[in-house]
């Protein structure tokens, strides 16, 4: 059975009947997992072998581990710095924080490797331009140049840890105030103005061959009346057309508020489907799950399929235990350890 287009969330740390059943369905490619999914490492371990077991080829295992507010599983992995802090390192040493990059992303990519996960959606490619409270910190920096020098080296890191990158929210989520989880954002800027800040960081990243990109449930209406994860003309003809971006696309999540213009759930991932996504993430609401998994009718591309087998994690020998005895991660960590760590909320995404 090859992976469907769907990827859903479970309800706690080990699989029920009913979920087990729910991801054999073959519409589902992937499971996202959140804060609740985890109680320990080898809790969290078992759990991805329960679901990697289900299938053949195993479903995708993901999870929002950027770092600082947004990293989902905390006791046990190290704490990772918001990326902002590596942008304020920028500004007084740009070597050292292009090497402190690298080694965060190392050290996210081997700790979730070992345990299962097979990437994170990260990194956030938002320029900062200081509206955004749902990105805040989350950005490396208000210049597309800084952010592509560190996301960069963040994703080199990423690589070296056995991990793809996924980079979010395309074409730019920094400008506008509004949070997509609770609203629908409009962004009233040109096609011009976008591409000349926001689209600087996606492009070049695409020339260095990110696998991901994640695109943002924000209206630009000077370009399409859709919000680009809905939108052929931000998907199709900027993002594969004048990008040039092979990898894979994955929506936000359907259940948050920016993407109800869209209609019911059925409506929400045709409309992000037949707009370019290869997958579609529906989280936190199972009833829509079950509805969307019910009625949803869906070919899966053989280009979709090739593009998601990019993704997967590459084969992690070593267990956290191992891992913590290897000289380059205890290295790595230490040279990130307490980075502008601050408490903060989880954003859902």
């Amino acid at each position: 059975m090859s992976l469907g287009p769907v990827m859903l969330d479970i309800g706690g740390g080990q699989l029920t009947a009913a979920e087990k059943e729910k991801l054999r369905h073959p519409l589902v490619g992937g499971v996202i997992l959140f804060t609740r999914n985890y109680a320990s490492f080898e809790q969290l371990t078992r759990l991805t072998a329960e679901i990697h077991a289900l299938r053949t080829p195993p479903l995708l295992i993901a999870v929002d581990h950027e770092g600082g507010r947004v990293q989902r599983f905390r006791e046990g992995f190290t704490r990772l710095p918001a990326m902002r802090e590596l942008g304020r390192i920028w500004d007084e040493h740009s070597g050292k924080a292009r090497h402190l990059a690298q080694a965060s992303g190392y050290v996210l990519a081997a700790e979730l490797r070992a345990a299962g996960i097979d990437f994170s959606f990260t990194p956030v490619l938002d320029v900062d331009y200081g509206r955004s409270s749902v990105i805040g910190d989350r950005a490396f920096h208000h210049k597309p140049q800084v952010i592509i020098d560190l996301a960069r080296s963040l994703m080199s890191g990423l690589k070296l840890g056995g991990m793809a990158a996924v980079g979010k929210h395309f074409p730019g989520h920094g400008y506008i105030q509004a949070d997509s989880h609770t609203e629908l954002p409009v962004d009233q800027r040109s096609y011009h103005h976008i591409e000349s800040n926001d689209l600087i960081p996606f492009r070049k990243m695409i020339s260095f061959g990110l696998p991901g990109i994640m695109p943002a449930h924000i209206i630009y209406p000077q370009v399409d009346s859709h919000p680009a994860g809905f939108s052929k003309i931000w998907l199709k003809d900027v993002l594969r057309g004048k990008l040039g971006f092979e990898g894979c696309i994955f929506s936000d999540d359907l259940s948050m508020e920016g993407a109800a213009v869209a209609g019911d759930i059925v409506n929400r991932a045709k409309a992000a489907l037949n707009a370019g996504c290869d997958m579609v993430l529906v989280c936190n609401d199972p009833e829509a799950t079950d509805t969307l998994l019910s009625e949803l009718r869906w070919d899966m591309p053989a280009i979709s399929l090739a593009r998601l087998a990019r993704v997967r994690g590459r084969p992690h020998p070593l267990s956290m235990v191992k891992l913590h005895e290897t000289a380059g991660f205890v290295d790595a960590v230490q040279k990130i350890s307490g980075i502008g760590i601050r408490s903060g909320i989880l954003p859902l995404g």
